[in-house]
């Protein structure tokens, strides 16, 4: 017979592999409930089957222990069934349970365990209830908790083991505990406790104690038991309080873990108590002197500091300098002539240098410096050094979609916009016109030293074409010209003064056609005449037809050349 028990963890109920029938079962019941001692000796008809019998160890063999209880012939019981084994010793009394009057082989069998279980069963019912503290040992590990030995064995949930995070739940076995019963399960006969809702139960009846008694201003020690992002959370003994990542120094830090671990005793100061809802509030740097106080007297506006870079932030760098004050370098004040989009471009962390203390906000914990402040700033009298209209010869630092960048001296910029490089051309990108490192000569059309922007122009230098267009190109003028574009409407033609000009597709010829290159293509060198002229939108209109017209067609040929043709005469 096996003594073994399988636990179901999810109904957290406990199944014995020792099956009892339906007869035992009654016989059990009517043994509890009739507790009058029977006759522990005579004939088994004197006896019932389910009593407990008292009787003496006679014989031992490997696999069995023979038991004489004063009946018409000895009971067998396996080996197995005997927890201790100071018990197998020959003359020993022991009570044993009349499980059947007769087996198989004529003999009355016996049972040790189902009599030690029956009692056990028995104490507890005389002797406890659901909600009792017992105290028991826990004695193995099973699936899902730990069995516990309270004069019989009950079950202890895994979720009723502790009321902390369990590491390692072997650390329990072996231990003597108090507990809680939780449920009596008197149809299946096992007992569900708990060791969880005693500490529970202790703690609350600690933290209506410890809220009694404490005070704001008074520090207490507490054990760390959590760390988050936003602060550490502190058992106080009975209660947990929290201490809030702004009030564990006066110094910036980016995580709680940076000063604390889990299980530190600290020294902490109790800021708030809110008795209603059970919270206390902590703090740490309330230990030292605020070194804000009387700040904006240490560091007054203008102030030369020196320091050490502790953190690197997307929009500037914090500098330590002194201990518990750190102040801002905003990117927009680390250079004079740099568009910093990035600290590290100019500072390192654990760089010491120098800064000048542009404003202190006491209330808000914060100073403001810069570090372009302990430089001249090149920008001053920018405007008396590059006046307006005077001309500049500068290389070209960077080319962009909308322009190019010229150095005009080491932290002084210029752009040339795009639509200043040319009268006549369409510049559709700088580099069409201007290549990186070439040196350009230059206009300056404006300055603006409050934004630090100085815009050029290379076209201005020359003069305007198209503010004389009428005159010297005036309609009915014929021209020559190379086709430079092919669109569906017509043909762009740059003319020998480098203007441009177009030739819609209804100018193109005086015949029919399907499409513009069947008339002309990019390359050719083509005649006609001026229709239109629109100086305000910088646009010439050119017609190849009315050329012909005009010529009764006697120069067909020579209109259109095309670029082979032009190739083959030469």
């Amino acid at each position: 017979m096996s003594n073994e028990l399988e636990y179901d963890w999810n109904e957290s109920k406990i199944i014995d592999d020792i099956e009892f029938s339906d007869e035992d079962a009654k016989l059990f019941q009517q043994l509890l409930n009739n507790k009058e001692e029977k006759a522990a000796a005579g004939s088994i008809s004197s006896m019932e089957v389910g009593q407990i019998l008292k009787g003496k160890i006679v014989e031992l063999t490997p696999d069995f222990v023979v038991v004489d209880v004063g009946l018409k012939s000895e009971g067998l019981i396996p080996v197995n069934e005997f927890n201790d084994p100071n018990e197998l010793q020959l003359g020993n009394d022991i009570e044993v349970l009349l499980d059947r009057a007769e087996g198989e082989d004529g003999q009355i069998v016996l049972s040790r365990e189902k009599a030690r279980r029956l009692r056990q069963w028995e104490f507890i019912l005389e002797h406890c209830e659901e909600g009792s503290i017992v105290e028991g040992k826990v004695i193995r590990k099973v699936k899902g908790g730990l069995m516990v030995d309270i004069g019989m064995e009950a079950f202890l949930p895994g979720s009723q083991i502790d009321n902390k995070r369990i590491k390692n739940i072997d650390d329990y076995v072996d231990k003597t505990y108090d507990f809680k019963i939780l449920k009596i399960n008197i149809e299946r006969k096992n007992i569900v406790v708990s060791r969880r809702e005693l500490l529970e139960e202790e703690r609350s009846s600690k933290k209506a104690e410890l809220l009694e008694n404490i005070t704001e201003g008074e520090t207490r020690k507490g054990l760390v038991k959590n760390i988050t992002d936003f602060g550490v959370f502190l058992d106080l003994d009975g209660i947990d309080g929290l201490l809030h990542i702004t009030d564990m120094t006066w110094k910036r830090i980016k995580h709680p873990s940076e000063m604390v671990h889990l299980n530190d005793e600290l020294d902490v100061v109790i800021l708030h108590i809110d008795k209603e809802k059970g919270r206390v509030a902590l703090g740490l740097k309330q230990k030292e002197s605020n070194p804000w106080e009387e700040i904006e007297e240490r560091y007054p506006t203008g102030t030369k500091v020196k320091g050490k870079i502790v953190n690197l932030v997307p929009y500037g760098a914090f500098i330590e300098i002194e201990p518990g004050i750190e102040g801002l370098i905003h990117v927009s004040e680390m250079s004079w002539v740099k568009n910093v989009t990035d600290p590290s471009e100019v500072v390192t962390k654990g760089d010491e240098l120098e800064a000048i203390v542009l404003s202190v906000q006491k209330s808000e914990g914060k100073i403001s410096l810069g570090i372009k402040q302990t430089e001249k700033n090149p920008w001053e009298n920018v405007d008396t050094k590059f006046p307006v209209g005077s001309t500049v010869k500068a290389e070209i630092r960077n080319l962009t979609n909308y322009g190019a960048f010229v150095e005009l001296e080491p932290g002084i910029d210029g752009l040339i916009h795009i639509s200043d490089l040319s009268w006549i051309k369409k510049v559709s990108h700088p580099s069409e016109v201007l290549k990186k490192g070439d040196t350009v000569e230059a206009l300056i059309l404006s300055v603006d030293q409050e934004s630090k922007k100085i815009t050029l122009g290379v076209k201005q230098l020359g003069n305007n074409p198209w503010e004389s267009i009428e005159k010297t190109l005036p309609i009915g003028t014929v021209v020559k010209g190379v086709v430079t574009k092919i669109t569906a409407f017509g043909a762009f033609t740059e003319l020998e003064n480098g203007i441009e000009g177009l030739i819609h597709v209804t100018e193109l010829s005086d015949q029919a056609f399907g499409k513009v290159e069947d008339v002309v293509a990019v390359g050719d060198n083509v005649t006609a005449k001026v229709i239109k002229l629109d100086p305000e939108h910088k646009k010439i209109s050119l017609s190849i037809k009315d050329y012909l017209v005009e010529t009764n067609n006697e120069n067909r040929d020579d209109i259109v050349v095309t670029k082979k043709e032009e190739e083959e005469e030469e």
